[in-house]
């Protein structure tokens, strides 16, 4: 199946064609970056308008075989010299005025973060962290490469963004005014269930191939980066289930596998502490009640499970947790309420552990077993 590009990517790579031009005075139809994920991505420029002073110009979003609401959606990058950041408006931060020789912004279409929780802070444009990191990377890279020292504000735009925003869930999730500019790896890849069901069969069945008896899961990038990162596994050793873990459970217990050791994010996992087993939200969504059940059990007061109800994220909702000092307690509840359904799926047909983690707080809880699992299933690499 044919993989596409993120709002992220379609963003650099404008970015950078408008500041090419923009510098070198030169027209550009076509650009190439590199996506976080190692594939290069060469897509059209269009709609190019320019001037001495400004540039702006759009890449169509293609989502691949996994078209979203934002496939086909231009998404416009307009570049300009900057010569005083005091005229810059007030929702750019003073963090973002000092030291910053690329000022990067949203504009008509990309939405703006009203609440907390999420990647960026209140006041921000939604354009998350890597996307950000992208789009700074690939104008610099012009700068560096044209001897440009001075300084250049980027304004990222989606004229359709609006329209695009009101059928995501942008709205309920605090994002006014737009879509959200995303991705982690850069490309989208292809996300039809039974694609995804037939991959994770066949990684799971090369897994047993070569001869291995135990196996980590993870619902996605995060999770396996977690691994990486905190207990230098080698992702060779992982398999990414998506949101199907019941499924990916019930084709382990097939296989033959004795031993699983489940990795994810609060957010995805949290679901599974309520018998979830497909994690899409499309699916079932009741992150934040589950939080409060637990912390209910934990003795937190009224006031706080009140306040928990209006978090949008579950490191919102876990910050009440940690204020409340009862976070040893309520992972402890979690941890055995997530077990407890592993198990039931399970069957008795293999051993399962788990581990939760936030990009925010790291490692949050584990169960008893995991890490001696994490050990074993190292050897065989």
């Amino acid at each position: 199946m044919r993989i596409g590009f993120t709002t992220g990517s379609c963003s650099a790579a404008a970015a950078k064609a408008a500041a090419y031009m923009l510098l070198s005075g030169k027209e550009k139809h076509e650009i190439s970056i590199q996506t976080p994920k190692g594939l290069e991505y060469t897509p059209e420029i269009l709609d190019i308008k320019r001037s001495e002073r400004e540039v702006s110009c759009a890449v169509r979003k293609d989502g691949g075989d996994d078209p979203d609401e934002t496939t086909g959606a231009l998404i416009y990058a307009t570049v300009c010299f900057l010569e005083d950041v005091e005229m810059l408006p007030s929702s750019v931060s003073e963090k973002q005025k000092v030291g910053s020789r690329i000022i990067l912004e949203g504009g008509e279409g990309v939405g703006c973060v009203t609440k907390p929780g999420l990647d960026q802070p209140v006041g921000n444009a939604a354009i998350n962290s890597v996307p950000r990191q992208m789009i700074l990377e690939e104008v610099q890279e012009v700068m560096d490469m044209l001897d440009y020292t001075g300084m250049l504000r980027v304004v990222i735009s989606v004229p359709e963004g609006k329209a695009i925003a009101e059928k995501t869930f942008n709205p309920r999730l605090g994002i006014v005014g737009g879509i959200s500019i995303l991705g982690t790896s850069g490309v989208v890849e292809p996300m039809s269930k039974q694609a995804l069901l037939d991959t994770i069969q066949v990684e799971l069945n090369q897994k047993k191939a070569l001869g291995m008896e135990n196996i980590v899961i993870a619902p996605g990038n995060y999770g396996l980066d977690f691994m990486r990162e905190t207990y230098g596994f080698d992702l060779n050793l992982a398999v990414k289930c998506s949101n199907f873990l019941g499924t990916t459970l019930d084709q382990i217990g097939t296989l033959g596998f004795q031993k699983v050791l489940l990795c994810g994010h609060i957010g995805k996992l949290i679901k599974v502490s309520g018998g979830i087993m497909n994690m899409h939200s499309q699916e079932a969504d009741c992150r934040i009640e589950l939080m409060i059940s637990a912390g209910l059990r934990c003795g937190m007061s009224l006031e706080s499970l009140q306040e928990m109800q209006e978090c949008i994220s579950t490191d919102a909702a876990y910050e009440i947790v940690k204020r409340e000092g009862v976070e040893t307690e309520f992972m402890s509840i979690v941890m055995e309420k997530i077990q407890d359904y592993l198990k039931k799926r399970a069957a008795g047909r293999f051993e399962i552990e788990c581990i939760v983690f936030s990009n925010e707080y790291g490692l949050m809880g584990k169960t008893d077993g995991a890490e001696d699992l994490i050990y074993e299933i190292k050897q065989f690499g």
